[in-house]
C-alpha cells in the first residue's frame, strides 16, 4: 500500500489526546499522503473531537508543516498548538472556509472527518477542492454513513455523496463523452478518484490534451 506504517505504529502507542479511527484508512492514508512527508504541506481536517488526529498528523507530516482543524465545538480550540490552528464553524459554511483560505491560502491536503451528512459532506468539497493545490489531495472518510437511513442516507439514494462521488466518474471521463457531458473545472484538474471502504480519495493534477498515440509496428501495418 505505501508508506511505513507510522500511522498505524502511532495510533497503537498513543497516549496522549484521544484519537478515533478505523485500523484500515491508515495504509490508505499513507497510500496517498506519504508524498507530502517533509515538504511542510498545510492540511485542513474537518472535525476534531479529541484533537489526536491533528496531533498525529503533525508528526506524520514534520517540522514545519500546518494542521488546520474545522469543528463546530468552541472546545475544540483547546487541541490548538504550535503549528496547529482550529476554526470553529460549520464545514460547509462559506464564510468559515473563506476565514480559513484567507490565512493559509495554499492547502495541499483536505481530509472530510466532520458530520458524515451529505449537505455538509458536498458543501464542503465545492467549496474547497478547486481551491487546493493543483497537485493536492482530497479525502473523505466515514463514507459508510451515506448508506445509513438515519444519516440521511440510504443505498443509491440520489443525495448522498456517495452518489455524488459516483457521478464525478462521468465528469472525469467527461472528454469522452462526445459531447454528452461537456468537460468541467473537476475534468481538467483531477487524475484520479479512488474509491475503498467508507474512504473516497480525490488526486488532483492538471490535465493536458488528452493523446494516444501509436508507436513501432512500421513491419506490420494493418
Amino acid at each position: 500500500m505505501g508508506g511505513d506504517g507510522f500511522l498505524h505504529r502511532y495510533f497503537l502507542n498513543n497516549g496522549d489526546k484521544q484519537l478515533h479511527k478505523w485500523v484500515h484508512y491508515f495504509d490508505i492514508y499513507e497510500r496517498h499522503f506519504e508524498r507530502f512527508r517533509g515538504k511542510k504541506p498545510v492540511m485542513i481536517e474537518i472535525g476534531v473531537q479529541g484533537g489526536g488526529s491533528l496531533a498525529m498528523w503533525k508528526a506524520y507530516f514534520g517540522e514545519g508543516c500546518r494542521i488546520v482543524g474545522i469543528d463546530i465545538d468552541p472546545a475544540c480550540k483547546n487541541h490548538e498548538s504550535e503549528d496547529i490552528e482550529v476554526f470553529i464553524g460549520d464545514q460547509s459554511d462559506p464564510e468559515v472556509i473563506n476565514r480559513i483560505l484567507a490565512k493559509y491560502p495554499k492547502i495541499d491536503i483536505v481530509l472530510d472527518d466532520g458530520s458524515h451528512l451529505s449537505p455538509n459532506m458536498i458543501g464542503s468539497f465545492n467549496l474547497l477542492y478547486g481551491r487546493i493545490s493543483p497537485n493536492g489531495v482530497y479525502a473523505v472518510e466515514d463514507t459508510h454513513a451515506n448508506y445509513w437511513s438515519d444519516w440521511g442516507g440510504g443505498l443509491r439514494k440520489d443525495d448522498t455523496f456517495m452518489e455524488y462521488s459516483k457521478n464525478k466518474i462521468d465528469e472525469l471521463n467527461a472528454c469522452h463523452t462526445r459531447g454528452a457531458l461537456p468537460p468541467t473545472d473537476f475534468t481538467a484538474c483531477t487524475d484520479s478518484m479512488t474509491f475503498y471502504d467508507s474512504v473516497v480519495v480525490f488526486e488532483k493534477r492538471p490535465q493536458g490534451f488528452r493523446q494516444a498515440p501509436i508507436t513501432g509496428g512500421m513491419n506490420n501495418p494493418r
